[in-house]
């Protein structure tokens, strides 16, 4: 069965997918697969590099994902070129990915901040989303990344809200109560795809 894992920026996606790896779950994490498009050699590291400038570059000649943001998440064109350049890669990695973790593991997790806003989940037999209110996401999105609000709040405007996704999953994990009744969630959650197949 391949369940595909979303939520909004800071929600506790991380939380969530540790947990279902915990229980036994084959784990696809595209944050994980992004992050390989970005390193150089990969095929798309070019083209961000032509598209962006070498500006975007750290001092080993690494992209700054950061520095790349910034730009990014000022400008929705340019965010969506980079989407464009990264996206068909990354979702090539991702199906590669799921035929592996398919070969050991009864249940597959997609993690996809994403999920949605790609149409990934319609490859999917079901959709989960770990849900915080938007002020808990604002306030553990500055914490994390130690970024003022506004940029915090461009982050998060750059995704389908949060409502927006809660209404389109097949289920929900509420992350707003702590982690010992999130963790309790998963397990409950967990149980169900693995006695009901789905």
């Amino acid at each position: 069965m391949l369940i595909g894992l979303t939520g909004g920026v800071a929600t506790g996606k991380s939380l969530v997918s540790d947990e279902l790896g915990r229980l036994g779950a084959g784990i696809v994490d595209a944050d994980v697969i992004s992050r390989g498009i970005y390193v150089r050699g990969a095929p798309a590291y070019g083209e961000i590099i032509r598209e962006f400038g070498k500006s975007i570059l750290n001092s080993s000649g690494e992209v700054d994902r950061k520095a790349l943001g910034r730009i990014v998440f000022a400008d929705s064109n340019k965010l969506r070129t980079l989407e464009e350049i990264t996206h068909p890669a990354i979702r090539e990695r991702i199906r590669e990915e799921v035929v592996e973790r398919k070969k050991t593991h009864a249940v597959v997790v997609v993690v996809a901040p994403l999920l949605f806003e790609t149409g990934l989940d319609k490859e999917m037999d079901k959709t989960v989303v770990v849900y915080a209110n938007e002020a808990e996401i604002l306030k553990r999105l500055m914490k994390r990344e130690a970024i003022d609000e506004a940029m915090a709040k461009r982050i998060i405007s750059a995704q389908l809200p949060i409502e927006e996704k809660k209404a389109k999953a097949d289920y929900v994990i509420d992350n707003n109560n702590g982690i010992k009744k999130t963790i309790a969630a998963v397990g409950k959650l967990y149980e169900i795809f693995l006695s009901k197949g789905i």
